[in-house]
């Protein structure tokens, strides 16, 4: 029979941001059989608007509120792949702010209903660079600038966003493997996440291995490489592969770099859907490929940790749709996971970039 808890204050959430944090770390039986390490998934969907991105949101709007920054009455503007809007959204409604999300066009149809439904204002722009005043960081930026009741976010260059994964993310992840821990493994957006986790988790265990994983074509793994950000390619993962030097990412740890194609994220997500029942959007897929990458290098016995960033159904209408991918050239049935860690094992050590130093 099942036991019934007490209904007391200790169980009960008063408010929807009560429930931020503190998700499962879950086995990957299929990779971690494989390998002999012990590759483990922080279950970030769990969050209650459903990514990694609520810890951010919470923690930005919390500092901004106590600094004064923030009062009642006005709205929040940020600009956003569409995660970190979500979160924003959710977190505004529960304290009772208005918010407007800045995004791309482009971006997973799925992540613009979830912000409309938080009723949140929605603001599409075109896609373009970086240096192209329209782009969607810089709309988001005016706009906080040019109305006194706004208050921009700023999920980049802001602190907090690093803060509240060293405050919460980092120390969750070493109580729950009980301080054993040989590698994080995390892709970039803001770099809120590789930072603030990486630098609580180095801080218990130096000998920590940091691997971020880029996007094939983005530019974070041509800085390492060659000190320049360069685009060489057009991977469909969202809200990942940074084109620049932000201050969130300038304070994480990190050892070392790699690069993997779309190919490798899409077969993994298949692989552990068939094998584990796990389903993964393309970051936690990206992230997933690159803990067994990490694996195949670093050999069996590890404790290797990545993160399931997201709902998968975040992904559906690229990373699910035939249609897409075929228009992409990817193939579903490509390799199985055998096959994907012996050709991770023998890639040159010359694809392994070693940073070994702060950001």
């Amino acid at each position: 029979m099942t036991k019934i808890l007490p209904t007391t204050s200790d169980n009960i959430a008063n408010c929807i941001t009560e429930l931020i944090g503190n998700t499962d770390l879950l086995r990957i039986n299929s990779l971690s059989d494989l390998t002999g390490c012990e590759i483990l998934l922080k279950c970030e969907q769990q969050n209650p608007g459903g990514s990694i991105k609520d810890r951010a949101a919470l923690q930005l709007v919390k500092d901004a509120v106590d600094s004064g920054q923030l009062k009642t009455g006005m709205t929040i503007v940020e600009g956003t792949a569409g995660n970190t809007g979500i979160g924003l959204a959710l977190v505004a409604k529960a304290y009772g702010f208005n918010m407007l999300a800045v995004m791309p066009k482009g971006q997973a149809k799925e992540k613009e209903q979830m912000i409309a439904l938080y009723d949140a204002q929605l603001l599409l722009v075109d896609a373009c660079p970086f240096a192209d005043p329209k782009h969607f960081y810089h709309t988001a930026k005016h706009l906080g600038e040019r109305h006194a009741d706004y208050w921009w976010a700023d999920q980049f260059e802001n602190t907090s966003n690093c803060k509240a994964h060293y405050l919460n993310t980092g120390p969750e992840i070493w109580q729950q493997t009980q301080g054993n821990i040989d590698a994080l493994v995390s892709v970039v957006g803001t770099g809120g996440t590789i930072a603030g986790n990486s630098l609580y988790l180095s801080e218990q265990n130096p000998q920590l291995q940091t691997w971020l994983v880029d996007p094939h074509g983005s530019g974070i793994y041509h800085y390492f490489k060659t000190g320049k950000y360069q685009a060489s390619g057009c991977s469909f993962t969202e809200g990942i592969g940074i084109m620049r030097s932000v201050e969130n990412f300038r304070q994480a740890k990190i050892n070392k770099a790699i690069s993997l194609p779309d190919q490798d994220l899409v077969t993994i997500s298949r692989e552990l859907s068939q094998l584990d029942g796990i389903l993964l959007g393309s970051s936690s897929a990206l992230n997933v490929a690159g803990a067994l990458y990490a694996a195949a290098k670093m050999g069996p016995g590890k404790t290797i940790v990545t993160f399931c960033c997201d709902l998968a159904e975040r992904s559906y209408s690229k990373l699910y749709n035939p249609a897409f991918l075929k228009e992409k050239k990817i193939i579903t049935n490509h390799e199985n996971l055998a096959s994907m860690l012996a050709r991770y094992q023998t890639e040159p050590s010359s694809r392994v970039i070693e940073v070994n130093m702060a950001t």
